[in-house]
């Protein structure tokens, strides 16, 4: 049985290796936040607990290794930028191994908006996969602003034992303001 400590981290690349050509340079942060010593910002990164695949591998060894590391993992975030639903292959093979297999809440940052108090407004840009299992009650998620704060908060409340309670989970419009320092209009 894997060790589920990690926090997989999902994104699209839109093919691209460029570090500011998509959605990569979120994950970037992400990363960054959690390397920089004068920030309070900690998780065990997923995909740094197995070997790394060249871009040059093929399909079947990339997910295989996509699997190894949402096995090890109590929860994945999705980081949900405009192009995301666009996403054919890696992010939705992601979100259904995580949900259908691993079990693991998936905590949806979304790039595009300050504060998310209507997740249910967002359908349109979320990927298919994740939308059915929505529908389908199958998905435990959380909604939040792609913010350094909310993610931490998120990743230490969420995992594989303790699950958000349905699909639409989110913080209150109040916690947004006082501990991410959202604007609301």
């Amino acid at each position: 049985m894997a060790y589920r400590n990690g926090t997989y981290i999902a994104f699209h690349a839109e093919g691209n290796t460029n570090p500011t050509a998509s959605d990569i340079r979120y994950y970037r942060m992400i990363k960054a936040w959690h390397e920089h010593d004068g920030v309070e910002f900690r998780f065990v990164n997923s995909h740094e607990k197995e070997e790394a695949v060249k871009d040059t591998a093929s399909k079947t060894v990339i997910l295989n290794s996509l699997k190894k590391r949402l096995d090890n993992s109590k929860n994945m975030i999705l980081i949900l930028g405009p192009t995301t639903k666009d996403d054919t292959d890696f992010v939705p093979f992601e979100i259904r191994y995580a949900i259908d297999e691993c079990k693991i809440p998936i905590i949806v940052a979304y790039t595009q908006y300050g504060g998310i108090v209507r997740p249910q407004a967002h359908k349109a840009e979320w990927p298919a996969a994740l939308a059915a299992r929505i529908a389908d009650g199958s998905a435990n998620v959380f909604h939040i602003p792609f913010k350094r704060a909310a993610i931490d908060d998120a990743i230490s409340r969420f995992d594989v034992n303790n699950q958000p309670d349905g699909p639409y989970i989110h913080y209150t419009r109040e916690y947004q303001e006082k501990n991410f320092g959202v604007k609301f209009k």
